[in-house]
């Protein structure tokens, strides 16, 4: 591996970490390793993370919105 390559890839694993622990977004995790958004998405899946960064309590939260929502109309 070449230094530069090397050096991607370093960008590359600190972006998704950062985006994995929700210290960044995935915008900024895309222009911190240098990619276009989708293509720092579909990358993520090389590390074994999720594009879905959503908690089981934020889940249920917005379960709970939508029908308090639905219940409404």
């Amino acid at each position: 591996m070449s230094q530069s390559e090397f050096e991607r890839e370093a960008k590359l694993a600190m972006a998704v970490k950062l985006f994995e622990t929700g210290r960044l977004s995935s915008s900024q995790a895309a222009e911190l390793a240098g990619l276009a958004r989708v293509e720092f998405l579909f990358e993520l899946k090389r590390f074994g993370v999720s594009p879905i960064q959503t908690t089981a309590e934020e889940l249920h939260e917005d379960i709970a919105n939508a029908e308090k929502a639905a219940g409404r109309c």
